[in-house]
């Protein structure tokens, strides 16, 4: 019952507290969840351009060469040393796994499985024009003596022939084994003949790629 001496400070006084329930549910959902960082996670473009600007790769050996030389004029003797360390260090490693068929590391010439295939034909026969260069060796210390330089001469003849039958035959046959196993193949003729037969003529220690087969293996 309200009474007239009643006022309304009194009634805020006297009335009951609320409970804080809602208080304490809204402070344990937020405890639920993880609190964010605040911010929103930057786009790829903004970080980079916070970085600064990248400089754009050499168009032309003058501008690769100024960019080394500038940045070795920066850096300290011990720096120069470890970094000419290192880059001696990539490329024997590069120049290894070429030697062992790794394709990635080999120059364009000698990727494919058709130019494998070829080079596992010329590594897998004994050619003649493997001989050359040793038997050139051998020729001109005989046209040293003067009676022996017609018959060296007579000699340097036939061996040549016999490069030339040796090679053409060699080339027919790459040709027609890789037609056979790749009939799609634009890589015949004349060219593959001339890289067989380049191959050919390298001593066998001196192949790159490093020979996978032995001579008399099947390919």
């Amino acid at each position: 019952m309200k009474l007239p001496w009643n006022s309304d400070a009194d009634k805020s006084a006297t009335a009951p507290a609320e409970p804080a329930v809602e208080a304490d549910d809204a402070t344990a959902a937020a405890g639920a969840t993880t609190p964010g960082k605040g911010r929103p996670t930057p786009k790829r473009r903004d970080a980079e351009r916070r970085r600064g600007p990248v400089a754009p790769p050499p168009t032309n050996r003058t501008e690769a060469r100024a960019r080394k030389k500038a940045l070795r004029t920066s850096m300290t003797k011990e720096q120069r040393k470890e970094l000419s360390a290192e880059r001696r260090r990539a490329r024997l490693d590069q120049r290894e796994k070429m030697m062992a068929g790794d394709e990635k590391y080999m120059m364009a010439r000698d990727q494919g499985p058709v130019r494998k295939m070829a080079r596992d034909l010329v590594d897998s026969r004994r050619n003649f024009a493997g001989l050359f260069l040793p038997f050139a060796i051998f020729l001109l210390v005989v046209l040293m003596v003067p009676n022996l330089a017609i018959i060296g001469n007579l000699v340097l003849l036939v061996f040549v022939l016999l490069v030339v039958v040796d090679s053409l035959y060699l080339g027919r046959m790459v040709n027609k084994r890789v037609a056979e196993r790749y009939p799609d193949t634009t890589d015949t003729g004349f060219r593959l003949g001339w890289y067989c037969f380049t191959r050919a003529m390298q001593l066998r220690m001196m192949r790159a790629p490093r020979p996978q087969v032995k001579p008399g293996d099947k390919v």
